[in-house]
């Protein structure tokens, strides 16, 4: 599978760098390939790093704004013109889509991969990382805007949120178990 993480591109905690680390490890340790967003910076880096130290395919999307920050050496390098395209470039390249911590660029790449999800543009699942309840707030959000109403469908219908990276290395494996299955 291939599989896109959303996160920061500046240097975090360590307790950030740590489940990002771990994540993209394990991601590599089973044969996915990480999708990413390009950046040899912050946890985009540690992501990058983690994953090819175990000998994964990584797959950078990055943007022409952002070219002095691509990572040398990814197995793939695909530099779009715009933001716009590079999401929808992440999007088409991935079949699973993770959200690690971040600032409004993880934040805006979330919502839109949530609000295509609910117009039927994609089916994809979508895990968001809540490391030290990161996304609380925006989990309480959604189950708000799910209790009034302004959801059409479930919150959990969009997005599963896990505690860590081992959480969603869990869901992962059942993504993949649930996959081979169905073939």
């Amino acid at each position: 599978m291939n599989i896109c993480i959303f996160c920061s591109a500046g240097d975090v905690d360590q307790t950030f760098q740590n489940e990002a680390a771990t994540l993209a490890d394990g991601i590599a340790a089973a044969g996915h390939t990480l999708v990413w967003g390009g950046s040899d910076t912050g946890l985009m880096r540690v992501c990058a790093d983690a994953a090819q130290s175990r000998g994964g395919k990584i797959v950078g999307i990055s943007m022409e704004r952002l070219r002095h920050k691509i990572r040398q050496g990814a197995d793939e390098m695909i530099v779009a013109p715009e933001l716009a395209e590079r999401k929808a470039l992440m999007l088409k390249r991935s079949d699973v889509l993770v959200a690690l911590v971040g600032g409004i660029g993880t934040l805006d790449e979330l919502l839109e991969i949530l609000e295509l999800k609910k117009h039927g543009v994609h089916n994809k699942p979508v895990l968001v990382v809540n490391t030290d309840d990161f996304y609380g707030g925006l989990l309480l959000q959604l189950q708000t805007m799910e209790a009034l109403g302004f959801l059409p469908m479930a919150f959990d219908e969009l997005a599963t949120f896990v505690d860590s990276a081992a959480g969603a290395l869990a869901k992962l494996s059942e993504l993949t178990h649930e996959s081979q299955s169905s073939k």
